[in-house]
C-alpha cells in the first residue's frame, strides 16, 4: 500500500496558481497592449501570493528596461547576460535562484530581496522580456512555480 503524506502547502501553492492563471487569460484574452497585460499580471501575482516583488522588463537593444510591476522601487536597465534576468534572457530559460547572495553577479536592486525566479516571455520564437519575481524568503521558488509562470504570456 502507498501511502503518500499531502503537503498541504504545495497543494494550497497549486489551487492558488491555478485560479491565477485562469484569471489573468480572462483579464487579458481581449486585450492586444502588453503594458496593461503585464500591468495586471503583476498585480493579480502580487495579490494573490504575496510576493515581495513582481514585475516585467522588456527587451529594448541591448537592455532589458523596466515595464509594469508591483512592489519597491526597481532597477531601470539590465544589460544581457547580466543579473539573474539578463541571464535568463540570454540562455532563454526559467532560472530558479533559491539564494540571491549566492548568485554570481547579482544585481541588487533591493537589498530585501532573498530568492527570485525569472522567466522569460516568448513572441513568435523571439525572447521580448521576462516575468521577474522577488522574495523577501530564502528558497522560495521550486519547479512548481516555474511551470505555472511559464504558461503565463503577455
Amino acid at each position: 500500500m502507498n501511502l503518500e503524506i499531502i503537503d498541504s502547502s504545495k497543494a494550497e501553492k497549486e489551487k492558488t496558481y491555478q485560479a491565477s492563471v485562469l484569471q489573468i487569460h480572462e483579464l487579458i484574452k481581449n486585450e492586444e497592449d502588453r503594458i496593461a497585460n503585464s500591468a495586471n499580471i503583476a498585480a493579480v501575482l502580487k495579490q494573490a501570493f504575496g510576493f515581495f516583488w513582481v514585475g516585467f522588463y522588456f527587451v529594448k537593444g541591448n537592455d532589458l528596461v523596466l515595464g509594469p510591476f508591483q512592489g519597491p522601487v526597481a532597477c531601470t536597465r539590465i544589460p544581457l547576460g547580466k543579473g539573474v534576468c539578463g541571464k535568463a534572457w540570454k540562455e532563454r530559460r526559467t532560472i530558479i535562484v533559491p539564494d540571491v547572495e549566492q548568485f554570481p553577479g547579482h544585481i541588487a536592486c533591493n537589498s530585501e530581496s532573498k530568492s527570485e525566479i525569472v522567466v522569460p516571455l516568448f513572441d513568435n520564437g523571439e525572447i521580448i522580456g521576462v516575468l521577474d519575481i522577488d522574495s523577501d524568503r530564502l528558497n522560495t521558488f521550486d519547479d512548481m512555480d516555474a511551470a505555472y509562470l511559464e504558461k503565463i504570456q503577455v
